[in-house]
């Protein structure tokens, strides 16, 4: 396939995405960046299904969309080398090309928010990418950005600097090798503002807390991760209970990776 061409398959776009640049910024951690018509369509919030380039490795990749350039038709994907996989991705250069599928998921919910309003963004580990455009696009509309990262150790930081542009920042690390000792709840429970909409990435066990923090917020919401097969809905492989409900579930690739505190059980 052409690297511009491009086709629908019902809602999901596929396209050959050209890669622009690819740098490691931490330990097994690296920020890719693709070039494609696609961009067009993304939003904060979504996530890009990409294919292994080796025909041993069936399943796609889901990555979160760290930063969106629609006027360049560039994003940034932040990840970190999990498997064999993503070390594949990881020895893609400037002028390979990538398959990709996407952009999925319902992405985060930023309207009505400016100047008048104060947001928290919550983001620990590998989670924190997808808050980057966040906190970009809501610093643009004059919202004031506060915003708390968890970390193992001082390695393992990102990010800092680029959302210090758009705000405060707090950083905590597991072992205290930088910033705060300790973990996101740390700095959370001494904050005095009322934040008018919370939105948070990050392991598990930060979402659990965040859940149940903001679990009756009107407007806090908890981007999940999940292993998942096909990535459209299909195969139930992502699967998330519902509250007080048996029968009824949510898809993390297709009802998600988005979802409101309180509308999922973690």
């Amino acid at each position: 396939m052409n690297p511009t061409c491009k086709k629908r398959l019902g809602a999901i776009r596929l396209e050959t995405m050209k890669v622009v640049a690819q740098e490691e910024i931490a330990p097994k951690i690296f920020e890719l960046v693709l070039e494609g018509e696609m961009v067009e369509a993304m939003r904060a919030g979504q996530f890009l299904h990409l294919r292994v380039p080796d025909d041993a490795h069936l399943l796609r990749r889901p990555i979160s969309i760290s930063s969106i350039d629609k006027v360049n038709k560039q994003c940034h994907l932040i990840y970190r080398i999990e498997g064999a996989g993503t070390a594949i991705f990881s020895t893609l250069s400037q002028g390979d090309t990538l398959d990709v599928m996407g952009p999925q998921g319902n992405g985060f919910d930023l309207s009505d928010l400016d100047e008048q309003n104060q947001v928290l963004l919550v983001g620990g580990g590998i989670g924190v990418p997808p808050l980057l455009e966040v906190a970009k696009e809501l610093h643009v509309r004059g919202v004031k950005v506060v915003t708390v990262l968890g970390f193992a150790n001082k390695d393992a930081v990102i990010l800092e600097t680029e959302l210090a542009q758009y705000g405060q920042v707090f950083v905590t690390t597991d072992d205290g090798s930088y910033g705060i000792k300790g973990n996101v709840s740390v700095v959370i429970k001494d904050l005095d503002s009322q934040f008018d909409a919370v939105y948070s990435c990050g392991a598990p066990g930060m979402m659990k807390y965040i859940n149940q923090t903001f679990y009756d917020h009107p407007r806090a919401y908890l981007s999940l991760e999940s292993r998942m097969a096909c990535g459209m809905g299909a195969c139930y492989a992502c699967v998330l209970k519902v509250p007080e409900s048996e029968t009824v579930s949510q898809r993390v690739c297709e009802d998600g990776p988005v979802f409101r505190t309180g509308t999922v059980v973690l």
